[in-house]
Protein backbone atom coordinates (compact mmCIF):
# COMPACT_ATOMS: atom_id res chain seq x y z
CA UNK A 1 0.00 0.00 0.00
CA UNK A 2 1.28 3.33 -0.77
CA UNK A 3 0.90 7.21 -0.22
CA UNK A 4 -0.47 8.15 -3.44
CA UNK A 5 -1.93 11.18 -3.52
CA UNK A 6 -1.03 12.08 -7.32
CA UNK A 7 -1.59 8.86 -9.20
CA UNK A 8 -2.40 8.51 -13.18
CA UNK A 9 -4.07 5.37 -13.90
CA UNK A 10 -3.81 4.44 -17.22
CA UNK A 11 -6.29 2.44 -20.08
CA UNK A 12 -9.09 2.11 -17.34
CA UNK A 13 -12.54 1.49 -18.33
CA UNK A 14 -15.14 3.35 -16.12
CA UNK A 15 -18.56 1.09 -15.34
CA UNK A 16 -21.11 2.12 -12.80
CA UNK A 17 -23.40 4.84 -11.68
CA UNK A 18 -23.99 5.59 -15.49
CA UNK A 19 -20.49 4.86 -16.97
CA UNK A 20 -20.92 1.10 -19.40
CA UNK A 21 -17.88 0.38 -19.11
CA UNK A 22 -17.22 0.19 -23.01
CA UNK A 23 -14.90 2.68 -23.32
CA UNK A 24 -11.15 3.11 -22.20
CA UNK A 25 -9.76 6.37 -20.48
CA UNK A 26 -6.64 7.91 -18.21
CA UNK A 27 -7.77 8.58 -14.97
CA UNK A 28 -5.75 11.76 -12.83
CA UNK A 29 -5.69 11.95 -9.12
CA UNK A 30 -4.11 15.23 -7.55
CA UNK A 31 -4.00 15.50 -3.90
CA UNK A 32 -6.42 12.94 -3.72
CA UNK A 33 -8.80 13.88 -5.59
CA UNK A 34 -9.71 13.22 -8.89
CA UNK A 35 -8.51 15.86 -11.66
CA UNK A 36 -9.09 14.23 -14.85
CA UNK A 37 -10.79 11.67 -17.12
CA UNK A 38 -9.85 11.82 -20.30
CA UNK A 39 -7.99 9.36 -22.71
CA UNK A 40 -3.66 9.39 -23.63
CA UNK A 41 -2.90 11.61 -20.67
CA UNK A 42 1.02 11.72 -20.11
CA UNK A 43 2.69 11.55 -16.53
CA UNK A 44 2.99 14.49 -14.45
CA UNK A 45 6.17 15.07 -12.61
CA UNK A 46 5.75 13.05 -9.16
CA UNK A 47 2.74 11.40 -10.05
CA UNK A 48 3.13 7.88 -9.66
CA UNK A 49 1.61 5.50 -12.64
CA UNK A 50 -0.05 2.12 -12.95
CA UNK A 51 -0.95 0.64 -15.99
CA UNK A 52 -4.66 -0.52 -15.16
CA UNK A 53 -4.27 -2.98 -18.68
CA UNK A 54 -8.46 -2.39 -19.46
CA UNK A 55 -9.53 -3.36 -15.56
CA UNK A 56 -12.87 -1.41 -14.97
CA UNK A 57 -12.60 1.16 -12.55
CA UNK A 58 -15.98 2.21 -10.23
CA UNK A 59 -16.75 3.79 -7.35
CA UNK A 60 -14.92 2.27 -4.10
CA UNK A 61 -17.29 -1.59 -2.94
CA UNK A 62 -18.70 -1.33 0.42
CA UNK A 63 -19.78 -4.19 2.61
CA UNK A 64 -22.36 -3.06 5.11
CA UNK A 65 -22.28 -6.48 7.17
CA UNK A 66 -18.73 -7.39 7.97
CA UNK A 67 -17.62 -9.04 11.90
CA UNK A 68 -13.88 -7.87 12.32
CA UNK A 69 -14.20 -9.12 16.27
CA UNK A 70 -11.89 -5.65 17.63
CA UNK A 71 -12.59 -5.90 20.78
CA UNK A 72 -12.59 -8.69 22.66
CA UNK A 73 -12.03 -11.58 20.07
CA UNK A 74 -8.72 -10.58 17.92
CA UNK A 75 -7.46 -14.29 17.72
CA UNK A 76 -10.02 -14.36 15.05
CA UNK A 77 -9.55 -10.65 13.21
CA UNK A 78 -8.40 -7.82 13.97
CA UNK A 79 -9.64 -4.69 12.29
CA UNK A 80 -6.05 -4.31 10.49
CA UNK A 81 -6.43 -7.86 9.13
CA UNK A 82 -10.38 -6.90 8.30
CA UNK A 83 -9.47 -3.93 6.80
CA UNK A 84 -6.48 -5.85 5.03
CA UNK A 85 -9.13 -8.77 3.60
CA UNK A 86 -11.54 -5.90 2.81
CA UNK A 87 -9.11 -4.40 0.16
CA UNK A 88 -8.18 -7.77 -1.45
CA UNK A 89 -11.80 -8.21 -1.98
CA UNK A 90 -12.33 -4.75 -3.87
CA UNK A 91 -13.96 -2.82 -0.57
CA UNK A 92 -12.63 0.61 0.32
CA UNK A 93 -15.65 0.91 3.29
CA UNK A 94 -17.17 -1.38 5.62
CA UNK A 95 -19.89 -1.54 8.47
CA UNK A 96 -18.82 -3.41 11.17
CA UNK A 97 -21.16 -5.32 13.43
CA UNK A 98 -21.60 -4.46 17.41
CA UNK A 99 -20.67 -8.42 18.80
CA UNK A 100 -17.87 -7.99 19.91
CA UNK A 101 -16.51 -8.09 23.85
CA UNK A 102 -17.58 -5.75 25.15
CA UNK A 103 -20.12 -5.13 22.52
CA UNK A 104 -20.90 -1.54 20.38
CA UNK A 105 -23.20 -0.17 22.86
CA UNK A 106 -21.51 3.31 23.91
CA UNK A 107 -19.85 6.20 22.32
CA UNK A 108 -16.61 4.89 23.29
CA UNK A 109 -16.73 1.86 22.08
CA UNK A 110 -17.80 3.33 18.80
CA UNK A 111 -15.02 6.08 19.14
CA UNK A 112 -12.51 3.06 20.04
CA UNK A 113 -13.27 1.23 16.53
CA UNK A 114 -13.41 4.43 14.78
CA UNK A 115 -10.10 5.36 15.89
CA UNK A 116 -8.06 1.77 15.61
CA UNK A 117 -9.28 1.95 11.83
CA UNK A 118 -8.43 5.79 11.30
CA UNK A 119 -5.23 5.08 9.73
CA UNK A 120 -6.30 2.00 7.51
CA UNK A 121 -6.96 2.72 3.62
CA UNK A 122 -10.79 1.22 4.63
CA UNK A 123 -13.45 2.93 6.12
CA UNK A 124 -14.77 1.97 8.79
CA UNK A 125 -18.02 2.50 10.00
CA UNK A 126 -19.66 0.90 13.44
CA UNK A 127 -22.91 -0.43 13.79
CA UNK A 128 -23.83 0.30 17.47
CA UNK A 129 -26.55 -2.29 19.42
CA UNK A 130 -29.85 -1.99 19.56
CA UNK A 131 -30.15 -3.44 22.96
CA UNK A 132 -27.16 -2.90 25.78
CA UNK A 133 -24.75 -5.56 25.54
CA UNK A 134 -27.21 -7.51 22.89
CA UNK A 135 -29.21 -8.97 25.75
CA UNK A 136 -32.48 -7.75 24.49
CA UNK A 137 -33.73 -6.19 27.15
CA UNK A 138 -33.33 -2.47 27.72
CA UNK A 139 -32.29 0.20 24.75
CA UNK A 140 -28.93 1.06 24.26
CA UNK A 141 -27.97 4.59 24.04
CA UNK A 142 -28.60 5.46 20.34
CA UNK A 143 -28.20 8.88 20.01
CA UNK A 144 -25.12 9.11 21.68
CA UNK A 145 -23.75 6.11 19.45
CA UNK A 146 -24.85 7.96 16.39
CA UNK A 147 -23.12 11.18 17.39
CA UNK A 148 -20.29 9.00 17.92
CA UNK A 149 -20.21 7.55 14.36
CA UNK A 150 -22.72 4.51 15.04
CA UNK A 151 -24.23 4.36 11.22
CA UNK A 152 -27.08 1.99 12.61
CA UNK A 153 -28.17 0.20 14.97
CA UNK A 154 -28.14 -3.87 15.19
CA UNK A 155 -28.27 -7.03 17.59
CA UNK A 156 -26.34 -9.01 14.83
CA UNK A 157 -25.91 -12.50 16.00
CA UNK A 158 -29.05 -12.51 17.96
CA UNK A 159 -32.65 -10.91 17.18
CA UNK A 160 -34.07 -8.15 18.85
CA UNK A 161 -36.58 -11.03 20.10
CA UNK A 162 -38.93 -8.84 22.27
CA UNK A 163 -41.32 -6.77 20.32
CA UNK A 164 -42.04 -4.07 22.31
CA UNK A 165 -38.35 -3.72 22.62
CA UNK A 166 -38.27 -3.65 18.46
CA UNK A 167 -40.66 -1.45 18.19
CA UNK A 168 -39.32 1.55 20.34
CA UNK A 169 -36.07 0.61 18.85
CA UNK A 170 -37.51 1.21 15.55
CA UNK A 171 -39.14 4.43 17.08
CA UNK A 172 -36.18 5.88 18.27
CA UNK A 173 -34.01 5.12 15.17
CA UNK A 174 -36.51 6.48 12.86
CA UNK A 175 -35.99 10.15 15.07
CA UNK A 176 -32.10 9.99 14.51
CA UNK A 177 -32.69 8.73 11.02
CA UNK A 178 -30.69 5.85 10.62
CA UNK A 179 -31.86 1.54 9.86
CA UNK A 180 -32.50 -0.76 12.52
CA UNK A 181 -30.60 -4.22 11.10
CA UNK A 182 -32.28 -6.94 12.64
CA UNK A 183 -30.86 -10.89 12.54
CA UNK A 184 -34.17 -12.01 11.51
CA UNK A 185 -34.69 -15.48 13.52
CA UNK A 186 -37.36 -16.90 16.04
CA UNK A 187 -35.49 -18.93 18.57
CA UNK A 188 -38.15 -20.44 19.44
CA UNK A 189 -38.56 -22.17 16.07
CA UNK A 190 -34.54 -22.12 14.59
CA UNK A 191 -32.64 -24.15 17.94
CA UNK A 192 -31.24 -26.27 18.27
CA UNK A 193 -30.83 -26.49 14.22
CA UNK A 194 -27.49 -26.43 12.46
CA UNK A 195 -28.10 -26.30 8.95
CA UNK A 196 -31.56 -25.81 6.66
CA UNK A 197 -34.42 -28.25 8.03
CA UNK A 198 -35.40 -30.34 4.91
CA UNK A 199 -34.66 -33.23 2.90
CA UNK A 200 -31.01 -33.06 3.31
CA UNK A 201 -31.40 -32.63 7.33
CA UNK A 202 -33.78 -35.52 6.99
CA UNK A 203 -31.16 -37.63 5.45
CA UNK A 204 -28.32 -36.38 7.41
CA UNK A 205 -29.87 -36.79 10.89
CA UNK A 206 -29.33 -33.50 11.75
CA UNK A 207 -31.91 -31.10 13.46
CA UNK A 208 -32.38 -28.25 10.96
CA UNK A 209 -33.21 -24.81 11.11
CA UNK A 210 -36.61 -24.25 9.04
CA UNK A 211 -37.40 -21.29 6.98
CA UNK A 212 -40.63 -20.27 8.34
CA UNK A 213 -38.16 -19.22 11.84
CA UNK A 214 -36.72 -16.23 9.59
CA UNK A 215 -39.93 -16.28 7.82
CA UNK A 216 -41.81 -15.13 10.75
CA UNK A 217 -39.63 -12.86 12.26
CA UNK A 218 -39.17 -10.65 9.05
CA UNK A 219 -42.76 -10.22 9.36
CA UNK A 220 -43.49 -9.37 12.52
CA UNK A 221 -40.71 -6.66 11.56
CA UNK A 222 -42.64 -5.24 8.11
CA UNK A 223 -45.80 -4.77 10.83
CA UNK A 224 -43.41 -3.08 13.39
CA UNK A 225 -42.09 -0.94 10.55
CA UNK A 226 -45.33 -0.32 9.39
CA UNK A 227 -46.80 0.68 12.69
CA UNK A 228 -43.99 2.83 13.58
CA UNK A 229 -42.78 4.23 10.79
CA UNK A 230 -39.52 3.16 11.02
CA UNK A 231 -36.53 1.77 8.66
CA UNK A 232 -36.14 -1.90 8.77
CA UNK A 233 -33.09 -3.70 6.85
CA UNK A 234 -33.72 -7.32 6.90
CA UNK A 235 -29.97 -8.82 7.63
CA UNK A 236 -28.58 -11.86 5.32
CA UNK A 237 -32.26 -12.88 3.70
CA UNK A 238 -31.94 -16.42 2.82
CA UNK A 239 -35.59 -18.00 1.40
CA UNK A 240 -37.98 -17.20 -1.10
CA UNK A 241 -40.87 -16.74 1.07
CA UNK A 242 -38.74 -14.42 2.78
CA UNK A 243 -38.26 -12.37 -0.35
CA UNK A 244 -41.88 -12.72 -1.34
CA UNK A 245 -42.69 -10.72 2.19
CA UNK A 246 -40.32 -8.01 1.49
CA UNK A 247 -41.09 -7.55 -2.08
CA UNK A 248 -44.98 -7.15 -0.96
CA UNK A 249 -44.17 -4.94 2.30
CA UNK A 250 -42.30 -2.43 -0.39
CA UNK A 251 -45.22 -2.74 -2.70
CA UNK A 252 -47.68 -1.00 0.24
CA UNK A 253 -44.99 1.99 1.02
CA UNK A 254 -43.42 0.12 3.72
CA UNK A 255 -39.60 1.42 5.02
CA UNK A 256 -38.20 -1.96 4.45
CA UNK A 257 -34.99 -2.78 2.75
CA UNK A 258 -33.19 -5.88 3.01
CA UNK A 259 -29.41 -7.86 1.83
CA UNK A 260 -28.06 -11.09 0.77
CA UNK A 261 -24.91 -12.65 1.12
CA UNK A 262 -22.76 -13.88 -1.51
CA UNK A 263 -22.81 -17.74 -0.20
CA UNK A 264 -26.64 -17.50 -0.63
CA UNK A 265 -27.06 -17.03 -3.84
CA UNK A 266 -24.27 -19.87 -4.79
CA UNK A 267 -24.51 -22.69 -2.16
CA UNK A 268 -26.88 -24.86 -1.19
CA UNK A 269 -27.39 -27.47 1.95
CA UNK A 270 -26.67 -30.25 -0.52
CA UNK A 271 -22.80 -29.07 0.34
CA UNK A 272 -22.86 -30.25 3.63
CA UNK A 273 -23.89 -33.39 2.42
CA UNK A 274 -21.16 -33.36 -0.75
CA UNK A 275 -18.62 -32.15 1.31
CA UNK A 276 -19.40 -34.77 4.59
CA UNK A 277 -19.94 -32.30 7.46
CA UNK A 278 -17.19 -29.39 6.43
CA UNK A 279 -17.70 -26.65 8.99
CA UNK A 280 -17.02 -24.20 6.24
CA UNK A 281 -19.97 -24.45 5.09
CA UNK A 282 -22.24 -23.90 8.25
CA UNK A 283 -23.40 -20.61 8.73
CA UNK A 284 -26.61 -19.11 10.18
CA UNK A 285 -28.83 -18.29 8.58
CA UNK A 286 -27.89 -21.92 7.06
CA UNK A 287 -27.40 -22.52 2.95
CA UNK A 288 -31.13 -23.20 2.10
CA UNK A 289 -32.32 -25.06 -1.17
CA UNK A 290 -31.84 -24.68 -4.99
CA UNK A 291 -34.97 -22.98 -5.36
CA UNK A 292 -34.40 -20.34 -2.17
CA UNK A 293 -31.07 -19.54 -4.08
CA UNK A 294 -32.96 -18.77 -7.43
CA UNK A 295 -35.20 -16.54 -5.34
CA UNK A 296 -32.23 -14.61 -4.10
CA UNK A 297 -30.97 -14.12 -7.42
CA UNK A 298 -34.76 -13.17 -8.93
CA UNK A 299 -34.45 -10.58 -5.94
CA UNK A 300 -31.50 -9.36 -6.87
CA UNK A 301 -32.92 -8.74 -10.39
CA UNK A 302 -35.85 -7.18 -9.71
CA UNK A 303 -34.48 -4.51 -6.88
CA UNK A 304 -36.53 -6.59 -3.84
CA UNK A 305 -32.68 -7.15 -2.57
CA UNK A 306 -30.83 -4.10 -2.64
CA UNK A 307 -27.59 -5.04 -1.51
CA UNK A 308 -24.85 -7.66 -1.83
CA UNK A 309 -22.85 -8.34 0.97
CA UNK A 310 -20.90 -11.03 2.93
CA UNK A 311 -21.03 -11.42 6.89
CA UNK A 312 -18.11 -12.10 6.98
CA UNK A 313 -17.26 -14.16 9.82
CA UNK A 314 -13.66 -15.24 10.87
CA UNK A 315 -13.32 -17.80 13.17
CA UNK A 316 -10.10 -19.39 14.33
CA UNK A 317 -8.48 -22.90 12.91
CA UNK A 318 -9.71 -24.75 15.99
CA UNK A 319 -12.93 -23.03 16.14
CA UNK A 320 -13.88 -25.06 13.09
CA UNK A 321 -11.94 -28.02 13.45
CA UNK A 322 -14.64 -29.59 15.63
CA UNK A 323 -17.67 -31.93 14.72
CA UNK A 324 -20.12 -30.02 12.41
CA UNK A 325 -22.91 -29.91 15.28
CA UNK A 326 -20.10 -28.10 17.91
CA UNK A 327 -18.49 -25.56 15.14
CA UNK A 328 -18.97 -21.81 15.09
CA UNK A 329 -21.26 -20.53 12.51
CA UNK A 330 -19.80 -18.55 9.68
CA UNK A 331 -17.26 -18.06 6.78
CA UNK A 332 -15.04 -14.96 6.20
CA UNK A 333 -16.09 -13.75 2.85
CA UNK A 334 -14.58 -10.63 1.42
CA UNK A 335 -11.83 -11.76 -0.66
CA UNK A 336 -14.18 -13.83 -2.69
CA UNK A 337 -17.37 -12.04 -3.10
CA UNK A 338 -16.73 -10.59 -6.24
CA UNK A 339 -15.86 -13.53 -7.40
CA UNK A 340 -19.31 -15.38 -6.76
CA UNK A 341 -21.16 -12.75 -7.80
CA UNK A 342 -19.02 -12.74 -11.79
CA UNK A 343 -20.04 -16.48 -11.23
CA UNK A 344 -23.60 -16.70 -9.90
CA UNK A 345 -24.94 -12.92 -11.36
CA UNK A 346 -22.90 -11.85 -14.26
CA UNK A 347 -21.72 -14.72 -16.27
CA UNK A 348 -25.02 -15.94 -16.41
CA UNK A 349 -26.67 -12.47 -17.64
CA UNK A 350 -28.75 -12.92 -14.02
CA UNK A 351 -27.46 -8.87 -13.55
CA UNK A 352 -25.92 -6.83 -15.85
CA UNK A 353 -22.48 -5.29 -14.71
CA UNK A 354 -24.23 -2.09 -13.65
CA UNK A 355 -26.75 -3.60 -11.35
CA UNK A 356 -24.02 -5.82 -9.55
CA UNK A 357 -22.35 -2.18 -9.04
CA UNK A 358 -25.25 -0.45 -7.53
CA UNK A 359 -25.59 -3.01 -4.83
CA UNK A 360 -22.35 -2.56 -4.13
CA UNK A 361 -21.35 1.07 -4.32
CA UNK A 362 -24.43 2.71 -4.22
CA UNK A 363 -27.61 1.32 -2.12
CA UNK A 364 -25.51 0.25 1.09
CA UNK A 365 -24.18 4.02 1.11
CA UNK A 366 -27.98 5.37 0.62
CA UNK A 367 -29.22 2.96 3.03
CA UNK A 368 -27.06 3.87 5.83
CA UNK A 369 -26.73 7.47 4.52
CA UNK A 370 -23.56 8.06 3.73
CA UNK A 371 -21.72 9.85 0.68
CA UNK A 372 -21.59 7.45 -2.75
CA UNK A 373 -18.45 7.86 -4.74
CA UNK A 374 -18.44 9.15 -7.98
CA UNK A 375 -16.30 9.03 -11.12
CA UNK A 376 -16.40 13.01 -11.25
CA UNK A 377 -13.68 15.50 -11.72
CA UNK A 378 -13.68 17.33 -8.72
CA UNK A 379 -14.61 14.11 -5.85
CA UNK A 380 -12.41 12.67 -3.75
CA UNK A 381 -11.11 9.49 -5.16
CA UNK A 382 -12.38 6.14 -3.74
CA UNK A 383 -11.90 3.62 -6.50
CA UNK A 384 -12.15 -0.16 -6.96
CA UNK A 385 -10.39 -1.10 -9.78
CA UNK A 386 -11.25 -4.70 -11.11
CA UNK A 387 -11.82 -7.25 -13.68
CA UNK A 388 -14.12 -10.05 -14.70
CA UNK A 389 -12.59 -12.49 -16.34
CA UNK A 390 -8.93 -13.39 -14.58
CA UNK A 391 -8.76 -16.28 -13.42
CA UNK A 392 -7.46 -17.54 -10.10
CA UNK A 393 -7.10 -19.99 -7.46
CA UNK A 394 -8.13 -19.51 -3.91
CA UNK A 395 -5.11 -20.77 -1.96
CA UNK A 396 -4.75 -20.35 1.29
CA UNK A 397 -2.01 -18.58 1.14
CA UNK A 398 -4.30 -15.87 -1.01
CA UNK A 399 -6.64 -15.64 2.60
CA UNK A 400 -5.98 -12.00 3.76
CA UNK A 401 -8.29 -12.36 6.91
CA UNK A 402 -6.67 -13.49 10.22
CA UNK A 403 -9.08 -16.44 9.93
CA UNK A 404 -9.10 -19.11 6.82
CA UNK A 405 -12.73 -20.51 7.39
CA UNK A 406 -14.11 -20.33 3.69
CA UNK A 407 -15.39 -23.05 1.62
CA UNK A 408 -14.19 -21.79 -1.52
CA UNK A 409 -10.15 -23.06 -0.68
CA UNK A 410 -8.42 -24.04 -3.53
CA UNK A 411 -11.49 -23.36 -5.93
CA UNK A 412 -10.60 -21.68 -9.34
CA UNK A 413 -12.36 -18.28 -9.58
CA UNK A 414 -12.92 -15.89 -12.00
CA UNK A 415 -13.07 -12.46 -11.81
CA UNK A 416 -10.78 -10.14 -8.75
CA UNK A 417 -10.40 -6.95 -7.68
CA UNK A 418 -7.02 -5.33 -8.60
CA UNK A 419 -6.68 -2.30 -6.97
CA UNK A 420 -8.59 0.60 -4.59
CA UNK A 421 -7.83 3.76 -3.78
CA UNK A 422 -8.97 5.60 -0.79
CA UNK A 423 -7.79 8.43 1.74
CA UNK A 424 -4.89 9.41 -0.75
CA UNK A 425 -3.71 5.82 -0.96
CA UNK A 426 -3.10 2.63 -3.56
CA UNK A 427 -3.19 -1.01 -3.06
CA UNK A 428 -2.33 -3.19 -5.22
CA UNK A 429 -3.70 -6.49 -4.89
CA UNK A 430 -1.06 -9.02 -6.46
CA UNK A 431 -1.51 -12.59 -5.83
CA UNK A 432 0.86 -14.90 -4.04
CA UNK A 433 0.52 -18.13 -5.89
Amino acid sequence: MNQSPNLLLKNVRPAGSGHDGNRTIDLRIKDGVITELSPDLKQADGEELFDASGAFVSGGWMDMHVHFREPGYEHKETIETGCRSAMFGGFTEVACMPNTQPAIHTRDVVEFIRNKAKDQLVDVHPIGCVTKDRKGKSIAEMSDMKNGGAVAFSDDGDPVYNSQVMRVALEYSSMLGVPVINHEEDLDLSRPGHMHEGEVSARLGLDGTPSIAEEVMIARDILLAGFTGGHVHVAHISTRKAADLVRKAKADGVNVTTEVCTHHFDLTDEEIERRQFDTHVKMHPPLRTQDDVDAMIEGLADGTIEVICTDHAPHAVEEKEVEFIYAPNGIIGLDTAWSICVKRLLNPGALTLEQILEKLIINPRKILNLPVPELKEGNKANLTLFNTDEEWVYRSSEVRSKSKNSPYIDDKLSGRAVAVYNKGRFAVNRLKN
